[in-house]
């Protein structure tokens, strides 16, 4: 009995790619190269692209990588790849890169100092051409590892205190200050903030804003009012509003270092029989997917994280290209959306 799977092709390689459509092998290799493709006559290179798909050409990466130097491939590093902030990011390092014929490699690289630097070092190995790092500290020895070995890095949604790669951030203060001013127009003036890690550029930023604009109001700061979170996460948010209700029960506003700490003080308020908002509102920071299916739907600001992206992967084009240009760090502005999680204080507060 014959059987019907069909014998696999033979792989083709460049040079019988070459041959069937009469050119030179570099010459197939810069049509197929997009950043390469306007080297080769528009007609040649639609013939070379034509005729690739029909033999089913695929290039060899490993091969090309020997001969240009250049793998394709860049690594990207969150610090928890389960917060829904980073998937927009991602997106849009993915969607620039990709355009320019690159492939991103993601990797979760959790909390633990040495498991992250065994990362890089293995995406280094793996000839990576660039990293973007969501993951830095504001003095981050690992930065420093990064730049030492000679590796193309650009920051994202996190900078390094002394601008030594570049990076792309949001206006942490001014972010802060848009939501300390959204709950004072509604009448509050018993603020408390829920802080980042001081470690991170987004926890010490966001907190010296928030510090400024109360100033700014005459608002008192009362000990306690200030709670700094561990991590970024639900748990620490929900911890972290507990011991600020324990030491100033009389908050009637909440503006939180991110959303995922919004989150933990929307539990914190409910296991205390506090509503959000009648008894205390609460603002987040970054606008992450999905926080407007919540129950209340949450105010927050929105950092643009998708821009973001798009902003890091033209950064590190520009380095991997050849940019000699000192590094700068691109700012965007946040915006304030507006839900349900905030109004003004219930009469007597």
């Amino acid at each position: 009995m014959t059987s019907s799977v069909s014998e696999p092709r033979p792989r083709v390689n460049l040079r019988r790619l070459a041959d069937a459509v009469g050119v030179h092998p570099s010459t197939v290799s810069r049509a197929l190269d997009p950043a390469k493709r306007h080297l080769v006559a528009d007609d040649v290179a639609d013939r070379i692209i034509a005729a690739a798909r029909e033999l089913g050409y695929r290039p060899n990466p490993v091969a090309a990588s020997l001969r240009t130097r250049r793998s394709t491939l860049v690594g990207v590093l969150v610090p928890d790849i389960t917060n829904p902030v980073f998937s927009p990011i991602i997106s849009g390092i993915a969607e620039v890169l990709g355009a320019e014929g690159y492939s991103t490699i993601v990797a979760d690289a959790g909390s633990e100092f040495g498991a992250r630097m065994a990362l890089i070092d293995e995406l280094i190995a793996r000839r990576v051409d660039g990293l973007v790092l969501a993951t830095v500290s504001r003095d981050d020895p690992m930065l420093e590892h990064c730049l030492a070995e000679g590796i193309h890095v650009v920051l994202v949604n996190r900078a390094d205190d002394a601008d030594r790669a570049p990076s792309v951030v949001s206006d942490d203060v001014a972010g802060m200050r848009v939501a300390v001013e959204h709950l004072h127009r509604l009448g509050h003036r018993a603020i408390g903030h829920l802080a980042g890690p001081s470690t991170l550029s987004t926890g010490h930023l966001r907190r010296l804003g928030f510090e400024q604009v109360m100033r700014e109001h005459g608002l008192a700061v009362p000990a306690g009012a200030i709670v700094e979170a561990r991590s970024y996460d639900r748990d620490e948010g929900e911890r972290a509003t507990a011991a600020m209700l324990d030491a100033c029960p009389g908050v009637t506003a909440i503006a939180a270092a991110n959303d995922l700490l919004a989150l933990g003080a929307y539990k914190a308020l409910a296991a205390r029989g506090l509503a959000c908002p009648r008894d205390v509102s609460v603002v987040g920071h970054n606008d992450m997917p999905l926080v407007d299916m919540v129950e209340p739907p949450l105010t927050t600001i929105r950092i643009g994280p998708r821009d973001m992206g798009r902003d890091a992967a033209r950064l590190l084009l520009e380095r991997m290209t050849g940019s000699t240009l000192p590094a700068r760090r691109i700012v965007l502005a946040p915006d304030l959306v507006e839900r349900a999680s905030t109004a003004p204080p219930r009469a007597g507060a």
